[in-house]
C-alpha cells in the first residue's frame, strides 16, 4: 500500500485528486492538508508517508517552504509539486527546495499513477512541458532573474488573478472573493490589458515569469 497526503487549499481541486488517486486499490491518501503549516502538524502526529502531492500557491505557509520543511524534518517522504505553476523561477525554487517531481494538476490518473512508481523507484517524474523548462534552467540559469513587475495592478486585479492562477473558473472566483462573475469577468478583462496579452495562458506565464503569483 502507498501511502499519500496531499497539501491543496482549494477543496474542488483536492477533491479531484482523491477521486484520481481513489481509481488504484494500492494507493491510500491518509490525509489532506489545507497549507504547509497544517501539512507539518499533521506529519509530526503521523509521518508514515510515502510521497506527498503538494500544492505551490496556499495560504499561511506555501509548498516551496513546506517542501523545504519536509526535507530537513522527513527526509524519507518524497515530494511532487503538483500544480498549475509551471513558470522556470517555480520549478528552480521547488527542485531547490528538495521537490523530486513536478507535475501540472490536469494530470490524468494514470499519469499520477506512473509517476508516484517512478518516485518511489528512484525516478524524478515530470511532466513534458516542466521537462523541457527545466532543461532550460540547466542550460540558462542566469534567466530565472526575470526582475518583478506588477504591471500596475489594484489589489483586486491582484487577487482575481491569484485565484485564476488555482485553477478556478469565473465563479468559483465570484463565490470565493464574494463578487458577481460580471466583475470578475470585467476584472480579468483589465488584467489582460494592463499585462498586454491575449489569453488565460498568456496571462499566467507572464504572471510566474514576473512573481506576481
Amino acid at each position: 500500500m502507498v501511502k499519500i497526503a496531499l497539501a491543496e487549499d482549494n477543496s474542488f481541486l483536492a477533491n479531484s485528486l482523491i477521486n484520481k488517486l481513489g481509481l488504484f486499490d494500492e494507493f491510500k491518501v491518509k490525509f489532506h492538508a489545507l497549507n504547509g503549516e497544517d501539512l507539518l502538524s499533521k506529519l509530526e502526529s503521523d509521518s508514515n508517508i510515502d510521497v506527498i502531492l503538494m500544492d505551490i500557491q496556499m495560504p499561511v505557509m506555501d509548498g516551496i517552504e513546506a517542501t523545504q520543511e519536509v526535507s530537513k524534518r522527513f527526509p524519507h517522504i518524497k515530494t511532487i509539486m503538483l500544480t498549475v505553476l509551471d513558470s522556470e523561477q517555480h520549478i528552480y525554487s521547488a527542485i531547490q527546495a528538495g521537490a523530486i517531481g513536478y507535475l501540472i494538476k490536469e494530470s490524468s490518473p494514470q499519469d499520477l499513477f506512473d509517476s508516484v512508481h517512478e518516485i518511489l523507484n528512484g525516478g524524478a517524474p515530470l511532466s513534458p512541458s516542466i521537462a523541457r523548462k527545466a532543461l532550460r534552467i540547466i542550460q540558462n540559469p542566469q534567466n530565472i532573474n526575470q526582475p518583478q513587475e506588477d504591471f500596475d495592478l489594484s489589489k483586486r486585479e491582484l487577487e482575481v488573478l491569484k485565484q485564476l492562477c488555482k485553477g478556478l473558473n469565473y465563479n468559483q472566483i465570484s463565490s470565493n472573493l464574494i463578487i458577481s462573475p460580471f466583475t470578475v469577468r470585467r476584472h480579468i478583462e483589465n488584467i489582460y490589458k494592463k499585462m498586454e496579452v491575449h489569453n488565460k495562458s498568456e496571462a499566467l506565464q507572464k504572471a510566474y515569469e514576473h512573481r506576481l503569483v
